[in-house]
């Protein structure tokens, strides 16, 4: 048993947030239609008096009873689907078989009131019919608009207290029985439609969280292709006439081609200067401009974002390292928790060691598999000496990522494990080996051929792949 309560309790807390409001939400309305049973069937029951009909009539009251519970759950359940539209057939039958059990129980309730087997100066007879109105007009109201449930319910509830005063019921106990069947059936239709819109914001949040953290990637891939137009566009239109031009001069032997296409290679150069440094801006992170970044998305999506900064002014090699943990850190509690609160704490210690340390409050359960984000994290930090940890507080339910830079690693700036531009990184001379970049290869570099020109198209296309990758990443 306790086995089994712990199973229960590690698959509760697997779930997501939106997961367990829709379940505790479809608990509570399924009990519904107990909970009102139960307050009202035992009260009629112990009120049945007479001979053995009597009692035969009692007791198909309460089986009535049980079955209308039974049609009110399953009902209760399509009419909550077919209101979120994850479910496109109303339950029309289970409708037709709740009013038909309710018109039996009401006709049998209304037999024992005239043969005087009931008392009708007490809410007996009432309440027998209060703990099944509630699971009809509440299935009854999640499936057609609001007003007509009402209206019908309303309209329902009179033409009861019509057959009760025919049975010969009182005044006083006909406006008890108008009044106690009114809040039952309004409470039923109203109950369960305000879950289910309840039910239907939250999935709307949380479909407008995980596109909002769509639209954050997908602007930046807009602003890296639109820098790399900006700059490509006008060099390449270029290069494309002055290349038209030098084949037309090559056809008449003119001496100006080789002109034209020694202008086209100085072309060709700039322009993979400009494509490094548009991915060398792109690739190098500030810290303070991180940190500003990670606070308005989260505060965006709804999450309470503290930073808490020493402003250690560290040289830019450790900022780097560090405004990619924020990024990274920042991208993980839009993506992989759900997190109210979010604090970033930067502080260095005497000895000059520098320590990030993100912390939020939406751990969700080790699911046994890992990303490829925290392991970049590593190697980005490993080249300036740092180190990345990720501590899991089960206890208090929170995640908290923490790097650390030594005082030596500040001051040791490398590129990234995975930069393919060479040892400068992004926007260090490009080269396929060990040897002098194009600029630096001496006059003959013009007249090596088609081999410099591969070598230079190489170089400038692992710098656009590298930018790829990170936009992806």
């Amino acid at each position: 048993m306790i086995h089994w309560g712990r199973e229960k309790r590690r698959k509760w807390q697997r779930r997501s947030k939106l997961q367990q409001v829709e379940v505790s939400t479809y608990w509570l309305l399924l009990l519904s239609p107990w909970i009102f049973y139960v307050s009202g069937m035992p009260q009629f029951a112990v009120q049945v008096a007479g001979p053995p009909a009597a009692t035969a009539m009692g007791g198909a009251v309460v089986v009535l009873g049980l079955l209308q519970c039974l049609l009110g759950v399953r009902g209760l359940r399509r009419g909550i689907d077919t209101y979120l539209g994850t479910e496109q057939d109303p339950p029309r039958r289970l409708l037709v078989i709740g009013l038909v059990t309710f018109l039996l129980t009401t006709a049998l309730v209304t037999a024992l009131i005239a043969r005087g087997w009931v008392a009708d100066d007490n809410p007996a007879p009432t309440m027998a019919l209060f703990a099944g109105l509630p699971s009809l007009t509440g299935v009854y109201g999640l499936v057609v608009p609001r007003r007509r449930s009402a209206a019908v319910t309303a309209g329902g509830c009179v033409l009861i207290t019509a057959a009760f005063a025919a049975a010969g019921t009182t005044w006083p106990a006909l406006l008890g029985t108008l009044f106690i069947l009114a809040i039952g059936g309004l409470v039923g239709i109203f109950s369960p439609r305000c879950s289910a819109w309840y039910l239907a914001v939250m999935r709307e949040l949380d479909g407008a969280r995980e596109a909002q953290a769509q639209l954050a990637v997908a602007e930046e891939r807009l602003r890296f292709s639109r820098d790399l137009h900006d700059v490509m566009g006008r060099d390449l239109s270029v290069i494309a006439l002055k290349s038209e031009l030098a084949t037309q001069l090559a056809r008449r032997d003119a001496a100006s081609a080789a002109e034209q296409m020694r202008e086209v290679q100085e072309l060709a150069r700039a322009s993979q200067t400009e494509v490094r440094a548009v991915v060398r801006g792109y690739r190098e992170t500030g810290l303070e401009t991180e940190l500003a970044g990670a606070r308005a998305v989260l505060r965006a999506a709804g999450v309470d974002c503290r930073i808490e900064s020493a402003q250690p002014g560290l040289e830019s090699g450790a900022q780097a390292a560090l405004g990619w943990v924020v990024r990274e850190g920042a991208t993980n509690v839009l993506r992989h928790a759900e997190a109210n609160c979010c604090v970033i704490r930067l502080t260095r210690d005497a000895a000059g060691a520098t320590a990030l340390v993100m912390e939020n409050d939406g751990l969700r359960p080790d699911q046994g598999r890992g990303g490829s984000g925290l392991t970049g994290l590593r190697e980005r930090l490993a080249a300036v000496d740092g180190t990345l940890t990720g501590e899991r507080d089960e206890t208090a339910r929170v995640f908290r990522l923490r790097a650390e830079i030594p005082a030596s690693g500040s001051r040791r700036p490398h590129p990234p494990p995975e930069a393919p531009d060479g040892p400068g990184g992004p926007g260090g001379p490009a080269s396929s080996g060990d040897g002098p970049a194009p600029e630096e290869a001496g006059p003959g570099a013009a007249e090596a051929g088609p081999e410099a020109a591969g070598l230079a198209d190489a170089a400038v296309g692992e710098g656009t792949g590298a930018a790829r990758g990170e936009s992806h990443g």
